[in-house]
């Protein structure tokens, strides 16, 4: 595997450099900048190239925010992963449909960050469990009851099993407690779960609520 290229954005130093330490430890990423706000962020990947740019949010004189839209405008081969201890579901919202492939909390493990990091560089996208919960729950907190009534049923194809699933997926609820809600082995979720993504066009949940949300 090539090695990842990593900038940290943050602007309080004692987060950049415990976060630089700790992610310096795996042999597979090397944190090649340290930026304190949005402004200095944007320079550094002009000079640096980096593949993956972990962002805060709150930052003086250019925030996370506007930072990840101006880099993923100029440079949108660059991954993002937002870095924050804010859980505002409008954040959320804005940074993913600025292009950002991540949004996790800055109490998440070392160990499950080093590994969120792999994961966004192999092209997949990532949200805490914490922030699908809330991003869920804010974004429709009837959308449960409300799906049948918005035609995502026939307008997808969904079979009336797939409709329970999809429901159980919007609320936030793990492939453990669907199988425990609807007396089906977690293989049997997966799979529903599978043909869901498949018929709404989606790669994973928050997509699929996305969508169930926008429908």
């Amino acid at each position: 595997m090539k090695k990842i290229k990593l900038l940290l954005v943050d602007d309080q130093e004692l987060i950049r450099e415990s976060l630089a330490f700790i992610i310096n430890t795996d042999e597979d990423i090397e944190v090649v900048g340290l930026a304190e706000n949005g402004q200095r962020a944007i320079e550094l990947v002009e000079k640096l190239q980096p593949t993956i740019v972990l962002m805060d949010i709150q930052m003086p004189l250019l925030n996370g925010i506007e930072a990840t839209r101006v880099i993923k405008q100029e440079w949108p081969n660059v991954k993002i992963i937002i870095l924050t201890t804010f859980q505002e579901v409008e954040h959320v919202i804005e940074a993913l449909n600025l292009g950002a492939e991540g949004y996790l909390l800055k109490a998440i493990h070392p160990k499950e960050l080093i590994s969120g990091i792999k994961h966004v560089q192999n092209d997949g996208s990532l949200l805490s469990q914490d922030m699908v919960k809330i991003l869920l729950k804010q974004a429709d907190a009837h959308t449960s009851k409300e799906i049948s009534n918005n035609g995502m049923k026939y307008k997808y194809g969904l079979t009336e099993r797939e409709e329970q699933i999809l429901e159980c997926l919007a609320i936030g609820l793990s492939n453990k407690h669907i199988s425990e809600k609807l007396f089906l082995s977690e293989g049997t979720v997966k799979n529903y779960i599978s043909s869901i993504y498949h018929k709404l066009d989606v790669k994973d949940r928050y997509q699929a609520a996305l969508k169930v949300r926008d429908n």
